[in-house]
């Protein structure tokens, strides 16, 4: 079931002029700096029946990621690349104005967002999640889910999404009677192609301040908000802002820059947290012995064929062996 935040609270005076005095100072409520981000906590491989999965604890948000594949035709425009589809959803239990219903606004907003990341930046390496062009590829399903709601979903999820692709692998491919294909989720063929990691920075604007990583109070204060979507080497792969207040031009500059400067952060925690586990998967894949039966992308059945090829000598080499041969 789809589920949906409900209005929005209203936030007491008396907490919003503390609020807004202490920004003042360049102190938040719970005693960051303005540029700070909340405590990170990353777990990989959280639900064993998915294909890659990843729980992220930022501050008190916590979010769920999990990635599933099936086999689908590739969409008429890119034959030779596989599907990527983001859903998010918000669980009841997550937030009291969260209710259930079809999706909203808000949660159509959070999962194009982060689609709109992964897919600007090329993210994931779709044209190796080929089995055959045009006929026959791999659909990359990425559900997140909101299970603690105290602000910034966006990051949370951003990481959520990145952590379980990271920790992904695609099983085997099967060939069938008719010519298609079956999973066979007995056996895996390699982790999910990532060309490039991408994470995002949320600040609010309060009054004339710009918070990163706002907790829930301080979004209910805030007059908008800018997502700005980071790629590990530095290019801006998207920015959507929400809210009805104004940003001037200055103000995005400042936001992007502060962006560029946040985002090493949570790019470091995907290091710590993720890398030791996606290493592991990528050593028990190349322990298991392969099945004379299975499928394998094109790309990466391409590529196989060109590492086990003989290399042939330089016919220069053979020309002096002949000769050496007639001579004797």
């Amino acid at each position: 079931m789809s589920l949906t935040p409900s209005s929005q609270p209203v936030m007491p005076k008396l907490k919003r002029y503390t609020m807004e005095t202490l920004l003042r100072r360049g102190v938040r409520l719970d005693g960051r700096r303005l540029g700070d981000v909340r405590s990170i906590e990353i777990v990989p491989g959280y639900v064993e029946r998915a294909e890659g999965s990843a729980l992220v604890r930022l501050g008190e948000t916590v979010v769920l990621a999990g990635v599933k594949t099936d086999i689908v035709a590739p969409f008429p425009d890119t034959p030779n690349e596989g599907v990527l589809v983001v859903h998010a959803e918000f669980v009841p239990l997550a937030s009291p104005t969260f209710e259930p219903g079809p999706p909203d606004e808000n949660a159509i907003e959070l999962a194009r967002v982060i689609d709109r990341s992964l897919r600007e930046i090329r993210a994931v390496a779709l044209d190796k999640l080929v089995l055959e062009p045009g006929k026959h590829v791999w659909r990359l399903y990425v559900d997140i889910y909101v299970l603690n709601h105290d602000g910034n979903l966006f990051d949370a999820s951003a990481l959520a999404a990145m952590a379980a692709l990271l920790s992904a692998r695609i099983p085997a491919a099967v060939r069938t009677e008719d010519g298609g294909y079956r999973v066979d989720r007995s056996r895996y063929t390699m982790l999910v192609p990532v060309n490039h990691r991408v994470v995002t920075v949320t600040q609010a604007k309060i009054s004339d301040r710009l918070l990163v990583d706002p907790t829930y109070e301080e979004e209910q204060v805030a007059d908008t908000r800018l997502v700005v979507a980071v790629s590990e080497d530095g290019r801006i792969a998207g920015m959507q802002k929400t809210g009805a207040g104004y940003l001037g031009y200055e103000e995005v500059v400042k936001a992007v820059d502060t962006a560029l400067r946040v985002a090493p952060v949570y790019f470091e925690a995907l290091r710590r947290y993720v890398d030791p586990f996606r290493e592991k998967l990528a050593r028990q894949l190349e322990e298991q012995p392969r099945a004379p039966a299975e499928a394998e992308p094109a790309a990466v059945a391409a590529q196989r064929r060109v590492e086990e090829e003989p290399v042939e000598e330089p016919v220069v080499e053979q020309l002096e062996e002949m000769e050496e041969g007639e001579r004797g």
